[in-house]
């Protein structure tokens, strides 16, 4: 039986230059507490398992009932023995222990504060780190693995500035008192749950204040685009997107907690070296909802086409198929729906939506079947979109329940966050899928500020040719920088892909000697020729290319937390592979087309 979902209908209001857009479908009332969720969930279900780990090879299972009374152990020692404004932040990544913590701050009514793991990790100078400290001023620090963290402990002055949490066993424990729901009662719909930092275009953590009533908004808006998971069996994920970005913390994460389902916390990664562990716990607990970004799924293709058993076992169950955070090259959505169609018995849903941090995140949903990838369909339900010219592009603006009040700390960027109508400055650009028909929804066309002009005043599109080569790549490329602004024509420098290009040359190359093998090199030349000839004009035409060696930098800022390459950042922190790129005479590391 096809799945249930929202009709595609949209409300549609031009004025001037600029449209106007929203769901025709009213906002339900959502719960006023995120913590409302976890007893909603814990009363209908005690025994269904909420959180699944594996532990030294084995899946242990925590059941809503207990997830409730580890909660409400952490929630009455945070009541009883904090201060009353505390802030709870972390270190540490997904984990059911995370997981229990989190819950507990939202019945206690304390905000918390995921610090993405690689701000300890994989920084060298922890400056990100100690800015996001240095703006929390937690109270509380939880750090699962101390000794995996020490450097960066050391480095901030972790121990001077809060309490650090190792072990939850002693507070999960506790029996609550009658302190917790008198706390709890006082919490309001506008109070912050959660402050998650996020980088942007400008390389500089700001704290976006997500408040219960945004994050049970959001919950009710999915719920309404998808009606099917209110009807049916409750969703199970195998989810390894981390808590300290909206994607997994918020919309996959409240997903579970709002319909009451089933979360294995997957610790593989899409990697080389952690896909196997993904692999295995698709195949363990299939899930009934699959949610990824294109990089993941890159990464789990190649797995489902090798392995029928794993294919068997991934499709015997599986619902939907979601995408996000960067743009699915049409030949992954080809190979993905070609799997589907062989190994399910019922239609699997591919789908999207788009949204941000500040909007937590879903702002638009693709609620309705599509030929392809790039619709990222239409304003959800208490939406509302504002369409504005900006130079050659359709700059979009978000409001709505579930739309960020501001930054922490940063009232100058909060006022420049928002326009005179009180609309989100995203700062991304769309455009109608069909001009004629705005119900057929809108697609994805880049950020208002990345596109440049070339010598010739012709604008090019970065958007379209990052996009466009990658996808043309098939898998040899993860991603390129666009670079031409105020010069004769297009280069790119290029990430070689190490599954890819290992697939192509074989053994365990890095990345350093990938970008200078010669059968990569050759590949790449014939792919951006076969562009070429199909791209001709002067706005699209890759005249040069240098494979890059060093992969892009976090601490830099050249990865976004929304997970695409930011195209500023990288053109800066780069000033001399753009100058190698276009010198002539070339050097022997740049590629040079016809």
């Amino acid at each position: 039986m096809p799945l249930k979902l929202a009709p595609q209908r949209v409300s549609a209001e031009r004025k001037g230059d600029v449209w106007y857009l929203s769901s025709p479908q009213e906002l339900h009332e959502p719960p006023r507490r995120l913590g409302d969720l976890l007893r909603r969930a814990a009363a209908r279900a005690p025994e269904r398992d909420f959180l699944v780990e594996r532990r030294t090879g084995v899946l242990h299972r925590t059941t809503w009932k207990q997830a409730l009374e580890a909660a409400e152990g952490i929630a009455d020692w945070l009541v009883r023995e904090q201060p009353r404004d505390v802030r709870v932040a972390s270190l540490s990544g997904n984990s059911v222990d995370l997981a229990l913590l989190m819950l507990g701050c939202h019945l206690a009514g304390v905000p918390f504060v995921p610090i993405s793991p690689a701000y300890s990790l994989l920084s060298q100078d922890f400056a990100k780190l100690r800015v996001v400290l240095d703006v929390v001023k937690p109270g509380v620090v939880f750090v699962d693995r101390p000794e995996s963290f020490e450097r960066a402990i050391e480095r901030s002055g972790l121990r001077e500035r809060a309490t650090l949490l190792h072990d939850l066993r002693p507070l999960a424990s506790r029996r609550a008192g009658g302190e917790l729901r008198v706390r709890e009662s006082e919490i309001q719909p506008d109070d912050v749950a959660k402050i998650l930092f996020t980088s942007g275009s400008t390389g500089f953590p700001k704290g976006v204040l997500n408040t219960h009533r945004m994050l049970c908004s959001n919950q009710q808006m999915i719920a309404q685009c998808w009606p099917f998971l209110s009807e049916g069996q409750p969703p199970v994920l195998v989810d390894w997107l981390p808590w300290s970005h909206t994607f997994g913390g918020n919309h996959d994460f409240n997903m579970v907690l709002f319909h009451g389902g089933t979360l294995l916390v997957d610790e593989g990664r899409p990697t080389p070296a952690g896909i196997d562990a993904t692999v295995a716990n698709l195949r363990e607990l299939p899930p009934t909802l699959y949610f990824n970004v294109p990089a993941g799924y890159a990464a789990l293709v190649p797995k489902l086409e090798s392995d029928d058993a794993f294919a068997r076992a991934f499709f015997q169950r599986l619902d939907v198929m979601f995408y996000a955070a960067a743009a699915l090259p049409p030949d992954l959505w080809k190979r993905l729906t070609t799997l589907a169609a062989k190994w399910s018995e019922r239609e699997v849903f591919m789908t999207t939506a788009w949204g941000s941090t500040e909007t937590s995140p879903m702002a638009t949903s693709t609620h309705f079947h599509v030929p392809s990838a790039g619709n990222i369909g239409l304003p959800a339900p208490g939406v509302t979109l504002k369409l504005v010219p900006s130079g050659n592009k359709v700059e979009v603006r978000v409001k709505g329940p579930s739309v960020m009040p501001g930054y922490l700390d940063e009232p100058d960027l909060t006022r420049a966050a928002f326009d005179d109508e009180g609309f989100y400055l995203m700062g991304d650009a769309v455009k109608f899928v069909d001009p004629e028909r705005p119900e057929a929804g809108i697609a994805f066309d880049g950020r208002v500020a990345e596109d440049f002009k070339l010598s010739s005043g012709t604008w090019v599109s970065v958007t379209h040719v990052r996009t466009g080569v990658v996808a043309k790549a098939g898998g040899l490329l993860t991603d390129v920088v666009v670079c031409g602004h105020d010069r004769e024509s297009l280069g790119l420098l290029a990430w070689p892909s190490i599954v890819g290009c290992r697939a192509v040359v074989g053994g365990e190359r890095a990345l350093g000697e990938l970008s200078t093998s010669e059968t990569i090199l050759r590949r790449v030349h014939e792919v951006l020729a076969a562009w070429n000839a199909d791209n001709p004009g002067g706005s699209m035409k890759i005249v040069r290319v240098l494979l890059l060696s060093e992969p892009p930098s976090s601490d830099a800022g050249e990865i976004t937390d929304k997970g695409y390459t930011n195209q500023h950042a990288c053109l800066e922190r780069r000033r001399a592979d753009v100058e190698e790129l276009f010198a002539d005479p070339p050097s022997t590391r740049v590629l040079v087309l016809g």
